[in-house]
């Protein structure tokens, strides 16, 4: 935002965050996984295949060529990263869009392994953390990407069935499909600084009403504001903050022997 110059090594150092303006830049999920889990604790979970260009779809170039493309530009199968690890000593389970795989786009892939890390949360009887960047639904995939929207619902429904929180950490950017299904559903909504969340883009938004919109609008600030989002939370501080949320919501909190407990007074 200040265009300012910064060198890689001081981003690195800085959690992809402009130390100049402090505005949060995207950060690679390899690098949000090291930063949020204490060392050596992530193990990821494994993902079930899925149908690769069910509609042979075609727009400049073939879908197909456009998977391949992705997955050795990134080294991963789909969009989505799902595995167990420690956050404060307290064992999670947690997804991660990747915006670096076709923008995060969800499509069958994305939500057989969001389905997977409820199926696997549930079993350990951990709370579930997703973290979200996705453009929406992948059209490439057409009606069976906009499947994912109930299916995603159905399954974080299924996984509060067994009692364990379910926290979303919105990212830049989380929008379309994405946002009208599981990324909204959370227990607790958090955010980073600025990140744009919403459905429709805001030129389409602009269209629709007629009107020119504020400047904030669609950035986390401006949802917490308005209610719609619980926290905003620098990059820095979300380990600790989840941390200290969960312990909250799971009851894990350090409790005084009753043997030095003081009695009440007569």
């Amino acid at each position: 935002q200040c265009e300012q110059m910064i060198f890689h090594r001081d981003m690195v150092a800085h959690l992809y965050v402009c130390q100049h303006c402090n505005h949060h830049l995207r950060m690679p999920v390899a690098a949000r996984i090291d930063h949020l889990f204490d060392p050596d604790t992530f193990s990821p979970v494994s993902l079930a295949k899925t149908a690769r260009d069910p509609l042979k779809f075609r727009d400049l170039k073939r879908y197909s060529d456009r998977l391949r493309e992705a997955q050795q530009k990134t080294g991963r199968d789909d969009a989505i990263i799902v595995g167990q690890g420690q956050i404060g000593g307290l064992t999670v389970t947690a997804a991660f869009l990747d915006f670096e795989f076709m923008g995060g786009s969800m499509g069958v892939a994305v939500g057989s392994g969001l389905i997977a890390a409820c199926q696997k949360a549930a079993q350990t009887n951990t709370p579930l953390i997703v973290f979200t960047a996705s453009g929406g639904a992948r059209m490439q995939e057409g009606p069976l990407s906009l499947m994912q929207l109930p299916r995603t619902i159905a399954a974080i429904e299924d996984f509060k069935d067994s009692g364990q929180p379910y926290l979303v950490v919105l990212c830049d950017p989380t929008m379309g499909g994405v946002t009208a299904s599981f990324a909204m559903l959370g227990d607790l909504h958090l955010a980073e600084p600025n990140a744009t969340i919403g459905f429709a883009g805001r030129r389409v938004v602009e269209e629709t009403i007629g009107e020119k919109l504020p400047p904030t609008f669609q950035t986390s600030q401006y949802l917490l504001e308005h209610g719609m989002i619980d926290l905003v939370t620098p990059r820095a501080d979300l380990p600790a903050t989840l941390a200290r949320v969960l312990r909250l919501l799971v009851g894990e909190t350090k409790k005084t022997p009753k043997e030095k407990i003081s009695p009440a007074p007569a």
